[in-house]
This record gives C-alpha cells, sequence and structure tokens, in this order.
C-alpha cells in the first residue's frame, strides 16, 4: 500500500475519531475533551494537504473495497478515487471543519446538546470527505444522502417551532432532487452498464446513444443523464426554485451555517465538475445550467437586497454565489466553479461565524447595533469619479488584448471565454463603484484605491482562469472542448454583453447626477414598478406561498385517492 493511499483512507477516519472522541467519557470532562477533539481534524487537514501535493505529483489513485468479478452486482460498490479535484475539496473541507468545530467548542460550551452538536459537526467532515472521494456515482449518492439527514439533525434545537418545521421543509424539499439524481444514476447504468466514474466517462464519450423521449423528441444519452443529475445539483446548491429550503433552515446555530454555506452546498457545484466530460458532451445541459444559474444569481442577489435579518441576507447571498457557480459550470468554466466556491467557502464561513458573534452582543447589549446617523451630504470629486468612469470603460480593451495576446486563450471560438472575461469587468466596475462612496478621505487615495482594486480583481480572475484550470484540467484540449460545448448562439451573446455594458455606462451616470445633487429622468411607471418589485423580493417572489398552496393541493389529491381506494377494498 502505498503512502497516497494510505493518506486517501486515513483522513475521512480522523473526523471520526473527533466525533467518537466527545461522545465517550462522562460529561464532567466533555469540555476537556472536546477540546482535544481538535486534534484529529488539524491532522486531518495536514494530511489532506500533504495527499494534494502528492496527487499533483504522481497522479490520482483509486482504491476499490470490493472484487466486482466475485460479488458482481450484489453488493454496495465501496471505493474512493482522489485525483486534483477531489484532493483539492479534501483539504478545502478539513480546514472549514477543523476552523468550525474550534470555534463551536467555544461559542457552544453552555449549550444542553453541547456533546450531540460537536460529533455531529465531526461527522459531516466525515460524510463531506467520502463524498468528494467517493470512486462511483453510487457510493456518491449515499453520501449525498446522508448529507441531507445530518442537516436535519444539526437544526439542533427540535424544541423549537420553526426551527423543527425548518428542518422538516429542508429534509424534503431535498428529496425532490435527490429523486431525479437517482433516476439519472439508473438511466446512466442502464445506458452505460457501468457507475464508475472513469469507465462511465469513457464509454459515454465512446457510444453516441439517443433516446427518444416523446413521439418526435429525441434526446441524446448524455443530455438526459445529465439533466437528470442536474436537478440534483440543482437542490443541494439551492438553485431557483429549489431553493426554498435554505432559508427555512436559518433557525439553526451559526456555525451549522458556517459549514453548510462553505461546504455542503457547494455539493452541485462538485458534481459537475467531477462529471464535467459528460456534461461536456451536452450543450442543452450546459445551456440549461446558464439559464438557471444567471437566475439565480439575479433573483438571489435582489431578494438579499431587501431582507432585514442578518442571517436572511447571509443566506439569500449564498444563493446568488450559488447561482454563479453553476452559471459558470454552463459556460464550461468548470475550474472557475471551483475556484469560485472555495473563494465562498472560505468567505462565507468566516461571516457566519462573526455572525454569530454580533448576534450574541446583541442580545447582551441593548444599545448594539449603534443608531445609524444621517449621511453626510455626498461630496462630488472629479478625480474619483473620472478614474472609476476611465478604468470600467478601458478595462475590456485590457482584458481582451492580455487574454487574446498574453495568455492566448481563444477568444474568437469561444463565446463562453468573452463571458467569463466579461465576468472580471462586473466585478471590478461593482467594487469601483463601492469606492466611490468613501468620505472623509482625500481623492487622490480613492483614485488610487480604485486602481489597485482594478489591478487585484483582474490578476485573480486571470489567475483563476490560467492557473487553477491548468491545476484541474491539465488537458487543454478538453478545457478548450468544455467552452466549445457552453458557446452560446450569436444574437443571445450580443444581446447579454449590451445589456451588461448598458447598465454599467448608466450606473455611472446615474452616480454623476446624484454625486452633482440632480436626479435622472425617470418615468413614472418605472418608479411604480421599482415599488412593485421591491415588495416581492421582500416577500421572496411569494413562492413559499405557492409551494405550500401546491402541498396542501397535493396531500387533498392523495387523501381522496386513499379513501377511494380503502373504498373499493371493503
Amino acid at each position: 500500500m502505498t503512502m497516497t493511499t494510505m493518506l486517501a483512507v486515513l483522513i475521512p477516519l480522523l473526523p471520526l475519531v473527533a466525533a467518537l472522541a466527545v461522545l465517550v467519557g462522562e460529561p464532567e470532562t466533555q469540555d476537556q475533551r472536546a477540546r482535544l477533539g481538535v486534534w484529529p481534524l488539524v491532522a486531518s487537514f495536514a494530511l489532506s494537504s500533504l495527499l494534494l501535493v502528492l496527487v499533483a505529483s504522481q497522479g490520482a489513485v483509486t482504491i476499490r473495497f470490493y472484487d466486482p468479478a466475485s460479488i458482481a452486482n450484489l453488493a454496495l460498490p465501496l471505493g474512493f478515487h482522489v485525483d486534483r479535484l477531489s484532493a483539492v475539496m479534501m483539504v478545502l473541507i478539513s480546514l472549514v471543519g477543523t476552523i468550525i468545530y474550534r470555534y463551536s467548542v467555544t461559542y457552544m460550551y453552555q449549550d444542553p446538546g453541547y456533546r450531540r452538536f460537536l460529533s455531529l459537526i465531526g461527522f459531516t467532515t466525515l460524510i463531506l470527505l467520502c463524498m468528494v472521494s467517493s470512486a462511483n456515482l453510487v457510493m456518491l449518492f449515499l453520501f449525498w444522502q446522508l448529507l441531507s439527514y445530518v442537516l436535519a439533525l444539526l437544526a439542533h434545537n427540535l424544541n423549537h417551532a420553526a426551527t423543527l418545521e425548518g428542518a422538516f421543509r429542508t429534509f424534503t424539499l431535498l428529496r425532490l432532487g435527490d429523486v431525479a439524481f437517482f433516476a439519472g444514476i439508473v438511466l446512466a447504468h442502464s445506458l452505460y452498464g457501468t457507475i464508475e466514474f472513469q469507465e462511465l466517462l469513457v464509454r459515454a464519450a465512446e457510444r453516441p446513444l439517443t433516446l427518444t423521449v416523446l413521439p418526435g423528441l429525441d434526446m441524446s444519452g448524455p443530455t438526459a443523464v445529465t439533466l437528470l443529475l442536474f436537478i440534483g445539483a440543482m437542490s443541494k446548491s439551492a438553485q431557483v426554485p429549489l431553493h426554498l429550503w435554505l432559508p427555512r433552515s436559518l433557525y439553526a446555530p451559526t456555525p451549522v451555517h458556517a459549514l453548510l454555506h462553505a461546504g455542503i452546498i457547494n455539493a452541485g457545484g462538485f458534481l459537475m465538475n467531477r462529471l464535467a466530460p459528460l456534461y461536456g458532451l451536452s450543450p442543452t445541459t450546459l445551456h440549461v445550467a446558464f439559464v438557471v444559474g444567471t437566475l439565480t444569481a439575479i433573483l438571489g442577489a435582489s431578494m438579499m437586497l431587501t431582507q432585514n435579518d442578518i442571517k436572511k441576507t447571509l443566506g439569500f447571498s449564498t444563493i446568488g454565489q450559488m447561482g454563479y457557480m453553476i452559471m459558470e459550470c454552463g459556460l464550461g468554466a468548470f475550474a472557475l466553479a471551483v475556484f469560485h466556491l472555495i473563494a465562498h467557502g472560505l468567505f462565507k464561513a468566516t461571516v457566519f461565524l462573526n455572525c454569530g458573534n454580533v448576534i450574541h452582543k446583541a442580545r447582551q447589549e441593548p444599545a448594539r447595533p449603534p443608531a445609524s446617523h444621517p449621511a453626510d451630504e455626498p461630496v462630488f470629486s472629479r478625480l474619483s469619479w473620472s478614474t472609476g468612469f476611465v478604468t470600467t470603460l478601458l478595462l475590456p480593451l485590457v482584458i481582451l488584448l492580455v487574454a487574446h495576446g498574453a495568455l492566448r486563450i481563444p477568444l474568437v471560438h469561444s463565446h463562453g471565454t468573452v463571458i467569463f472575461l466579461f465576468f472580471i469587468w462586473v466585478t471590478s466596475s461593482q467594487a469601483i463603484l463601492t469606492l466611490t462612496r468613501l468620505r472623509g478621505i482625500a481623492s487622490w487615495k480613492v483614485s488610487a484605491a480604485m486602481l489597485v482594486t482594478l489591478l487585484l480583481v483582474v490578476f485573480t480572475y486571470l489567475f483563476a482562469a490560467e492557473r487553477f484550470t491548468a491545476f484541474l484540467y491539465p488537458d487543454r484540449t478538453d478545457v478548450d472542448a468544455y467552452f466549445q460545448a457552453a458557446a452560446l448562439p450569436g444574437p443571445l451573446f450580443d444581446i447579454l454583453v449590451g445589456l451588461m455594458t448598458l447598465l454599467i455606462v448608466l450606473g455611472w451616470a446615474f452616480l454623476y447626477a446624484r454625486s452633482r445633487g440632480q436626479a435622472m429622468p425617470v418615468p413614472r411607471w418605472l418608479e411604480e414598478l421599482h415599488v412593485q418589485l421591491y415588495v416581492w423580493f421582500m416577500n421572496r417572489l411569494y413562492l413559499d406561498a405557492v409551494f405550500a398552496k401546491a402541498g396542501r393541493a397535493v396531500m387533498r389529491l392523495a387523501s381522496r385517492l386513499d379513501r377511494r381506494s380503502f373504498g373499493r377494498t371493503l
């Protein structure tokens, strides 16, 4: 057994040691054992980092705990497959799990369910590590299911009615996507005769199968399989309209949400990356993912802006960010989606843990949060405005020249790549627009901050595009094929680019008018629409009420069918 194999087996077991260490022993020594339980998680992170180095230098490792020839299909096919993607995810999960566990030792120490809660943190870390290192679809689906059960248990305070209802909603809504996920596994096995990732991807590329879904409607095998699996990814990663479980789960302790928003909710992006070659065979599924991700990003961000609760604001922020992640997968930028989920996971875990501190202080001190003071009148700075305006308008040209010339990214042949680079423009413009609100600071400092922000965003995105993509997907031909498969129709591409350009220019015009004490003329119907949209987004588009009515209708129909069936038996 090689060192890489030993590490792949040992790393998931260390969180189990931490979980069991908290449960055994007398309650009087629980605090001491809880503090000792963090060390297996620290060891898991250290060994995961070492495993990443070994996998990057020596190649992927596959471990099977069964003999397919002897037991055929009668046993659950268990095994690990650790490649660069799995190793990167294991480092992220073990790091976030260690931080959250250590934070919870102090944050939850007075809670009656202290031991159970810390133990579940360890078990969740174990499940996540096993999921990202699974060697086949069935094993991945098994741990995918266990995550749903753990999410319900981590609600923790089941004596609280709203918490209990949120846990039940989370568990039941996730089942909708899991049914489609399981159907996709069955269909994949029936078409290609395997559930092992490596064999499945090879056979799907070699067998261009076609299915007849309805009379006159044909669909390729990869499209049918990936669409079903994508529905599962939608539910776990809270994509509209399957996002309703996430706001309902916000009554759980903040360490739960740090782990949820930093690890569990990224499962959809990981699944699409694990099966990236299969998704690359289906432009239809990639286009669907792009539309769903874009819609989720827009609606999630809009609903976030209208919430007045700190945890709901962060929750809808995560929904929007997961929309970006799925949208990036839909553009064929799979490595960028992984880079995004890593950055978002570390950021959102930190934010939620600090959110717990804020809530704790607000409960202890009535003066927190402090009363807001009226903002000073904005002072117009021609230097700041001009710097931001010029940099955001000249940025597309700079990006195109650098990417097409120095990095040699094939922009002419890939709309997906152009839209990916467009993200740089949108992100940096958003950050620069925010900097214009700085008051009491010299204009030249604000302008310098804008330029530094511009350089930071550009080089970060270009690093993600070039280096991280080369690390996760060393074969450049595969990356080009993904972008080609995700290419959008020409007219749609032009409309998207034009609309985004218009929005950014109008944003600067609005900022200029507001800074000069002027107002842009807005039609009355647009003002009324603004109010209506605010109400709709504040009420989360009333989707909760729609799903509740649909649920009651289904229950009435089921009850009616039961009565008829019972009457016939009598």
